[in-house]
């Protein structure tokens, strides 16, 4: 995220709920409202915006006036779609975050 606010002044981020991760095939290692929760204490974080579905990105796109859509590269081309409405810039993830280092430490414990 804060890649992000390097070069936009107003971040808004798309948050899964736990019930639309596990319509995409992901399970959920922390909560929505935790996750919510930790977006939200982030000062380069703006808004946070529940995502309930896929049709919703167009929506917000449009709604919210975004005129830049980021996404980590491993969705590279995907969302190439929006390109029509708005710039779409695949950033690569951060190295060392990851939910599968989060679950393999977990199960350590």
């Amino acid at each position: 995220m804060s890649r992000i606010s390097q070069i936009s002044e107003n971040v808004i981020v798309g948050l899964s709920t736990d019930e639309f991760n596990e319509v995409k095939g992901k399970k959920s290692t922390i909560p929505f409202h935790d996750r919510l929760e930790i977006l939200q204490s982030l000062k380069f974080v703006n808004l946070v915006i529940p995502e309930v579905n896929w049709a919703q990105k167009e929506y917000d796109i449009n709604n919210l006036n975004v005129d830049l859509f980021v996404m980590g590269d491993d969705w590279e081309f995907k969302f190439d779609h929006l390109k029509t409405i708005c710039d779409v810039l695949y950033l690569p993830r951060t190295e060392l975050i990851s939910t599968t280092i989060i679950r393999e430490s977990m199960r350590t414990r």
